[in-house]
């Protein structure tokens, strides 16, 4: 697997889930961390958001892998507090070489059903938000003049459709659209952009009561046993979720030097997910 000694990665969501993850993968590979989460619930999302508390215990883990890490409190809905954690990030480090635009949202409702608050937020948060996150990090790279490589967290819904998920499929569609544009307006820096395309993951979004619920054909509280024998049936393979170790391992190859012709692609880690025959699994 690729290295990344010395190189410094500024990751967006990193309190829990895929964010701390990425971070932890790729402090283990040698890089320095700037590490945004905006640590706050979303009023229209049904689960629980990251905490303080969170960004800090991703700080720890990091720590203890004998690397540096800035973490801040950041909304990528915010250019200002994303410029913010840039200029702290460089003023530490002085320069950013690897952006994971990892920071996203889910809640669900048939397209006809979000209002418009709901579908703003995501719209927001896992689209603009990816656009804003590129934006405050990438003219410090092009000005450094060294390249770099980006990575956007997209979803297999940013390939494919999923009902009650209209809003989130936008938005992650437009993702896989806003990476390939950048892959080509950055070439000429030799700053490389991709997007990965995870089935579930087992994270918070989606470890959560209400999300077990929405596979189980909104079965009120459903159980993670439950929850993972009905979430079999998304998947070729038979497993319910992949971990996030999963994607990080996709993350760290697109971001060390083994990637280095590597742009312009989506990286798709779904467990045959989006296989058109999918072989049915016993309960």
């Amino acid at each position: 697997m690729g290295r990344v000694e010395g190189k410094v990665a500024f990751i967006t969501g990193a309190a829990r889930g895929q964010g701390r993850s990425h971070a932890i993968r790729l402090a283990e590979e040698g890089a320095d961390i700037i590490a945004v989460d905006v640590c706050q619930d979303i009023d229209t999302v049904p689960y629980a958001g990251a905490t303080d508390a969170d960004l800090a215990e991703t700080a720890k883990l990091v720590e203890a892998l004998d690397r540096r890490i800035v973490a801040q409190q950041a909304d990528v809905r915010d250019l200002a507090s994303l410029q913010r954690a840039v200029d702290e990030g460089l003023s530490q480090f002085g320069h950013i070489d690897i952006v994971s635009a990892n920071a996203g949202i889910a809640s669900f409702a048939p397209a006809l059903e979000l209002s418009e608050e709901v579908w703003q937020d995501v719209i927001d948060i896992n689209l603009t938000g990816v656009w804003k996150t590129v934006k405050a990090t990438a003219p410090a790279m092009v000005e450094r003049g060294q390249g770099g490589s980006i990575v956007l967290t997209s979803s297999i819904a940013g390939l494919i459709a999923f009902p009650n998920l209209a809003h989130y499929t936008a938005a992650k569609h437009g993702v896989t659209g806003l990476m390939r544009t950048l892959a080509v307006e950055l070439a000429p820096h030799g700053i490389r952009v991709n997007s990965v395309h995870p089935t579930t993951v087992d994270t918070p979004m989606v470890a959560n009561e209400p999300v077990w619920g929405l596979f189980l054909g909104g079965v009120p509280g459903a159980t993670r046993e439950q929850a993972a024998e009905g979430m079999k049936a998304l998947n070729a393979m038979p497993v319910p979720w992949v971990e996030a170790r999963d994607i990080s391992n996709a993350v760290l190859y697109l971001a060390s030097d083994e990637a280095r012709y590597v742009t312009g692609t989506t990286t798709v880690i779904d467990a045959g997910a989006m296989a058109p025959f999918k072989i049915p699994h016993q309960a």
